[in-house]
């Protein structure tokens, strides 16, 4: 019984403890944070949404196989016959209680399940694209920085200064018109091929990856442009650091001073950048998922725009919004991890 009581006791330590920790302490003061961010974003996209000339309707009042009175049923059953802060008030409220986004008006579906469906393919384009862009960024950044000024260091910044001077379109447009000139080679449209089903599962897998190629190289290049100028520019400013000249005075290997001491710290911003990427992917995915035909949130939400589907734009706002939170929140608390030192109330 003691045992128990003892063992029970510990539990309840343990727990106290993780609750009281400086990292809850802060994950639940950046959650609350961020829902009331959520709120303020979701009543400012309302309203900037309702600026906008027209509605859906519209479209369909210049159908004359439409009557008046099927009009204003619909007008109704999606509730603009109502002033705009009560059509808010209305969305608010099921999303808080039921999370229901409202029912789309171009697809007669339920917003969230349309927002479900896609958001895996942007999530895929986002995460594959992060990941390739520091697998190529961050060696191209050291090595523009350890030979710097070297002919290397200057064709390393001049494909940077290419790769963050031009649009995402413009590779888009060079990448279509790699494929169209090495077809079959790279397909073009949709995650998967028409036999995706009759693969084996490394077979599907490799049939995912084949669909990616083109549409994460254009995320991808602009992204790695900046990232690579970043990392050189941070390691340069550090390695002048009065520390690094210490550690060179003691006689230290260069390697160390460089990847330990210099590394180390010259890492801290880039994650720090890391959340705003993630939501940039988002913006960035627009442009990509329509010349790719790639099914994500990117075309979802350029054809509820062009149709003025308010609760389609609304989700999709939100879930843009809800993935900078995420993202910064994450690269927070990654900065931690990788450096001790940091306190994350110091972070606010």
């Amino acid at each position: 019984m003691k045992t128990a009581g003892y063992s029970s006791n510990k539990q309840l330590i343990a727990l106290k403890t993780l609750l009281t920790s400086e990292t809850s302490q802060y994950v639940v003061k950046r959650v609350l944070q961020g829902i009331f961010t959520l709120f303020l974003a979701s009543f400012l996209c309302f309203v900037i949404i309702q600026l906008a000339p027209g509605n859906y309707l519209d479209t369909l009042r210049q159908d004359p196989t439409i009557s008046q009175e099927t009009i204003e049923g619909l007008e109704r059953q999606f509730g603009l016959d109502k002033p705009w802060y009560i059509q808010y008030w209305f969305w608010l409220v099921q999303v808080v209680t039921q999370f229901n986004f409202g029912q789309s008006f171009l697809y007669g579906r339920p917003v969230s399940s349309l927002i479900v469906e896609r958001v895996g393919a942007t999530l895929q384009l986002a995460i594959a694209s992060i990941i390739l862009t520091w697998t190529i960024a961050l060696p191209l950044g050291i090595i523009s920085a350890v030979r710097q000024n070297t002919l290397v260091d200057k064709i390393l910044r001049t494909i940077s200064y290419v790769g963050q001077g031009t649009p995402t379109i413009i590779f888009a447009l060079l990448l279509l018109i790699l494929a169209q000139n090495t077809t079959p080679l790279f397909p073009v449209g949709n995650r998967t091929s028409i036999n995706h089903d009759d693969l084996s599962l490394i077979g599907q897998f490799l049939d995912y990856i084949w669909h990616m190629i083109l549409p994460t190289l254009a995320l991808t290049i602009t992204g790695f442009a900046g990232l690579q100028r970043l990392t050189r520019g941070q390691l340069l400013d550090v390695l002048r650091q009065d520390y690094i000249k210490t550690a060179r005075a003691k006689g230290l290997p260069e390697n160390r001073v460089f990847y330990v001491h210099a590394l180390r710290n010259a890492i801290n911003p880039l994650i720090t950048l890391l959340g705003f990427e993630f939501s940039n992917l988002l913006s960035g995915s627009f442009i990509t998922e329509f010349f790719f035909n790639w099914p994500g949130l990117g075309r979802l939400t350029l054809k509820a725009v062009q149709a003025q589907d308010i609760y389609l734009v609304m989700a999709s706002l939100m879930m843009g919004a809800t993935m900078l939170i995420v993202g910064n929140l994450l690269a927070d608390l990654l900065l931690k991890v990788v450096d001790p030192r940091i306190r994350l109330e110091n972070l606010n």
